[in-house]
């Protein structure tokens, strides 16, 4: 069954060769004699092989002679622990085996480390007390009656609380008393002593008994030796040693000096002894582990129990009692939590805003008090944080509307334990403060003026918009709803025309700019608006030319020598602009013999010239006025009005008296004329001659009475006079009939034909048409 479980176990494992050492197993210290540590298997054809334990350390016969067995051409090894195998944690918990394997000329060699585990559960008796010889216990025949012998050390005594009893029977029975061991593990010696016991060897077996069927036997062997002869004492040495904490293991407490020959030493208690150990053969006492005091409370103060024997005569020996004092050593700076602190706050973090609790500690001294420092290194000597014991607190308003303000700041916090040497532990602190887009952008409302006639691109001016974020002014402009014609620039806010103006449309125009903030938040996304009105008004440019009309006129006038006469007035305006009503006139062509001159829009003939310049037949004048808007808009347009007169001379031998008075203003007013007339009733007739007159006077006739009002405005309502006679120059067809018989042969006509009607079915415009200087027939 055995070879079975064996070939079971090489079937599973799958083990590598021995040149892929090093291996590491792990074995509980619970495991017993004969226990198979690890199996291994090897090629070897053509020779016959060899596996040997070179050597083992520490030194030990736990572990047998590795076996080599030959199996379906694969040789097989293992490693087993030997009957004087007891594994314990606590003494030894690692082994490291040197194994070599030869296969001919073929040598490989390789370590097996192995860790013994503590098996909680496992109890068992170990040491020399365990094995078959026992424990040998020597001690002089004058030891103290009651006095302890020996400490029993097992793993687990004392936790699973065991019980130990003497179960031998000791010789003599009941002389010179039973041994006693206690729950301890202390073997006391009989209340009656050892006098008289010399050269006695008392063999005692105890039983260990751990809780329930769990148990192991052991043997003690006291030696009883007689009192020596010689004397052996300690050379005069201090009680108390004092020592730093830091000494290192190893390091060197005192040494202890004893007189007598070949002086052995050994420390008696505490056993065992953790913190110190003594030089068997020189005395000198030396630290085996770290004296922290901070982790092991009870290493301040240490009493040393130590025993000087000669090592021929073990009993011939004196004991030492040592105190040594451990004084703690300032070595290790405070310890902090967190050790170093980076955080980003907003900007409008409230005063009082708790940033973070530092929690320090000295390993050195625990539970001391250490001392908390802020200090500041960028920006230096800043109030905005403050530490209050080990509180990081927001001191100040964290303003970082300016440039560099408070973006960031870096200070420390210096934490001193007050020990000897001082100990100092700095832990950094970064304090990053965010931008928070606080202030809505604003612009103060302006106006832009731009003359009508102004391009595209033209520039206008810039809205300046303010924002006290920072970055200061980080705007962005758009123009919400209105008009197309104009636009913003996104970043500048400079303002463009687009299209062109026309102050007749529109003179004043009024837009709404939208600001908008950007960059001065943590959230890129977060933005701010606001909102100006800019009014634009357009300036007026003279663009439109005066228009007249009619454009032309055609007029006929009867010149009377020393008289002036209106002729027209001319009408001007700017359909574009009907409020433009400033123009200047002036003749700028046709005006021979300047008998025409302007008031105003009026033109006016005079006739005051005599002598050869009087024209004495029919004459036309051809004249150019130009018209031209006045006033401040520049340029000053122009147009050309044309006016043909036809001037007919005329003198009359007998002229009525009459009253005239005339008065041309600037602005075009009816002219009064004043004129006597005799008439009588009934109602007056229209005598018309239809005859085929002379041509001039039939033009006369025409151009008087078919013109209309507004072609013949400036004419005077001719006075109506009775004459004797017509001007001889004139043929008219037209004359005044007073009931007076007259000479056919003074008629210009050569047939008449009468037509009658009453005088005051005439307009008064169509009165104004009859020349003067005529004779009218008025029948009742």
């Amino acid at each position: 069954m055995a070879l079975l479980r064996i070939l079971a176990l090489l079937l599973a494992l799958t083990v590598s060769e021995l040149h892929c050492l090093p291996w590491f197993i792990n074995v509980s210290e619970s495991q017993g004699p004969g226990t198979i540590l690890q199996s291994f298997s090897f090629n070897c054809t053509s020779h016959m092989p060899t596996l040997q334990l070179v050597h083992v350390q520490p030194p030990t016969t736990f572990f047998n002679p590795p076996s080599l067995t030959r199996w379906q051409g694969i040789y097989v090894g293992m490693v087993t622990l030997s009957s004087s195998a007891r594994l314990d944690a606590l003494s030894v918990n690692h082994y490291k085996l040197q194994l070599r394997f030869t296969c001919g000329n073929h040598v490989m060699e390789g370590p097996l480390s192995v860790d013994v585990r503590r098996d909680p559960g496992h109890s068992a008796c170990a040491g020399r007390f365990a094995s078959p010889a026992g424990e040998i216990i020597q001690v002089l025949e004058t030891v103290t009656p009651g006095a302890r012998l020996y400490t029993l050390l097992l793993p687990g005594l004392e936790v699973q609380r065991a019980q130990i009893n003497i179960i031998s029977a000791q010789d003599p029975p009941y002389f010179p008393g039973p041994f006693s061991i206690n729950g301890q593990g202390w073997l006391l010696v009989p209340s009656q002593g050892l006098k008289g016991q010399a050269e006695k060897v008392f063999q005692l077996q105890i039983l260990v008994t751990f809780g329930q069927n769990r148990s192991c036997l052991g043997m003690l062997k006291v030696k009883v030796l007689p009192v020596p002869s010689s004397l052996i004492s300690f050379l005069k040495q201090a009680s108390n040693i004092t020592i730093l904490e830091d000494l290192p293991p190893g390091g060197k407490v005192v040494q202890v000096r004893a007189r007598g020959f070949d002086v052995r030493y050994e420390i008696l208690s505490p056993v065992p002894c953790p913190l110190f150990s003594i030089g068997r053969a020189d005395g000198v006492i030396r630290t085996t582990a770290p004296l922290e005091l901070a982790q092991a409370p009870g290493a301040a103060v240490t009493r040393l129990r130590v025993k000087a024997y000669e090592r021929l005569r073990p009993w011939v020996s004196v004991e030492l009692e040592l105190t040594v004092n451990v004084r703690s050593v300032n070595r290790w700076p405070p310890r902090c939590l967190p050790a170093m602190l980076v955080t980003q706050i907003p900007e409008t973090t409230p005063v009082g805003t708790v940033l973070n609790t530092f929690t320090c500690a000295d390993p050195d001294s625990p539970g001391s008090i250490l001392d908390y420092q802020l200090q500041f290194h960028s920006p230096p000597g800043s109030a905005s944080l403050c530490l209050r014991d080990r509180v990081l607190e927001v001191n100040a308003t964290l303003d970082c509307d300016a440039r560099g303000a408070c973006f960031q700041h870096a200070a420390s916090i210096l934490v001193l334990d007050g020990g000897q040497p001082l100990m100092t532990t700095e832990v950094p602190v970064l304090v990053m403060v965010t931008p928070v887009n606080e202030f809505s952008p604003a612009c103060v409302p302006h106006k832009f003026r731009i003359r009508e006639d102004a391009g595209p691109h033209t520039l206008l001016g810039s809205v300046v918009g303010m924002d006290k974020d920072y970055p200061h002014n980080n705007i962005e402009y758009y123009i919400s709803g209105g008009p197309t014609i104009f636009s913003v620039d996104r970043l500048s806010g400079e303002v463009h025309l687009l299209g062109s103006l026309d102050y007749e449309l529109q003179t004043l125009y009024r837009l709404n700019v939208l600001l908008i903030d950007h960059g001065q938040d943590q959230d890129p996304t977060h933005h701010r608006s606001g909102s100006c009105t800019i009014t634009i008004e357009v300036e007026d440019v003279n663009d439109h030319a005066p228009e007249c009309q009619p454009p032309f006129q055609e007029l006929t006038i009867y010149a009377l020598l020393g008289h002036s006469v209106e002729v027209t007035k001319v009408s001007c305006w700017v359909p574009q602009e009907p409020q433009r009503l400033a123009f200047s006139y002036s003749i700028v062509g046709g005006n021979s013999q300047s008998r025409f001159s302007l008031q105003g829009a009026t033109l006016v003939y005079n006739n005051i010239l005599l002598g050869p310049l009087w024209p004495e037949q029919f004459y036309t004048y051809e004249l150019l006025i130009r018209v031209a808007d006045a006033g401040p808009s520049i340029p000053h347009l122009s147009t050309t009005a044309t006016v043909s007169v036809h001037l007919i001379p005329w003198s009359a031998s007998t002229v009525a008296t009459r009253t005239h008075r005339s008065t041309v203003p600037s602005v075009m007013t009816p002219l009064l004329v004043t004129d006597t007339e005799a008439f009588w009733q009934p109602e007056p007739w229209l005598v018309q001659m239809h005859q085929t007159p002379s041509k001039p006077a039939q033009a006369l006739l025409l151009n008087g009475i078919q013109g209309t009002e507004e072609s013949i405005q400036g004419f005077m309502e001719a006075p109506r006079m009775e004459m004797s006679q017509a001007p001889s120059s004139v043929d008219l067809s037209l004359q005044h009939f007073d009931g007076r018989a007259q000479d056919s042969r003074e008629s210009p006509f050569s047939q008449t034909t009468l037509h009658l009607g009453p005088l005051s079915l005439l307009t008064p415009s169509q009165r104004l048409l009859l020349p003067p200087g005529i004779h009218y027939l008025l029948f009742p």
